[in-house]
């Protein structure tokens, strides 16, 4: 065999210490799992979310305080969910602002 250490122990540098070990890329293995399992939740979310809309098109009667009002049922309950968030979220803020105060 000429040219090479193939499989037999690692070569000694001129100084008698053993070269560094290479880096490992267990941090950017981590980022490139993170970014991937980002993008499949992603893809997945959207994919629900056109289901949603395509099997929700019809359109119901919405009874307000003011008026009736008809509208596609996936608009009624995106509304809804907004709405619903907007809650919870003034709530969340303002038992944090409450927390804070004591």
């Amino acid at each position: 065999m000429s040219g090479g250490n193939l499989g037999g122990p690692p070569t000694v540098a001129a100084g008698g210490t053993p070269p560094a070990p290479a880096p490992t890329r267990g941090r950017h293995t981590g980022r490139t799992i993170g970014r991937t399992l980002a993008a499949a939740l992603l893809i997945f979310v959207t994919v629900v979310l056109v289901l949603f809309v395509v099997f929700n098109t019809q359109t119901v009667r919405i009874s307000l305080v003011f008026a009736d009002v008809r509208a596609p049922l996936v608009l009624a309950l995106v509304i809804a969910a907004v709405l619903g968030g907007l809650v919870v979220g003034l709530l969340g803020a303002v038992l944090r602002a409450r927390r804070r105060n004591r």
